[in-house]
């Protein structure tokens, strides 16, 4: 009897633990960096995971928020953060990833146009 009810436990906190490590790693619906983008609508967008998308975006390097990009700036985030997403989804177009993303700009595509400078 002692046996058994030491496996209850054991499995009941090995449940608990998987729980709660599941919900501490779990994906944030927006970007730590960029609160204002949810990950999880673009991911599902793009048909690639949420993680996925977090990660190729890690690499680019968004204007300060309140500003618009240098067009230098655009087209070399563009073209890494499409690079990455092909990786994971080869059906990512350029015309794709800009439909997804300016539905999910804050500001929509007119705040990705780029200054004049």
């Amino acid at each position: 009897m002692a046996n058994y009810m030491n496996i209850r436990i054991t499995a009941s906190l090995l449940v608990a633990i998987m729980a709660l490590s599941r919900s501490a790693v779990a994906t944030p619906a927006f970007l730590p960096e960029d609160p204002q983008r949810p990950v999880d609508k673009i991911g599902h967008d793009l048909n690639i995971r949420p993680e996925q998308f977090t990660a190729c975006f890690r690499k680019v390097s968004p204007a300060p928020q309140e500003t618009r990009p240098t067009a230098e700036r655009v087209h070399s985030n563009k073209a890494v953060l499409l690079s990455c997403l092909q990786k994971a989804n080869a059906n990512i177009t350029n015309d794709r990833l800009d439909e997804v993303m300016d539905r999910h700009r804050p500001g929509g595509r007119e705040a990705q146009l780029p200054t004049n400078e």
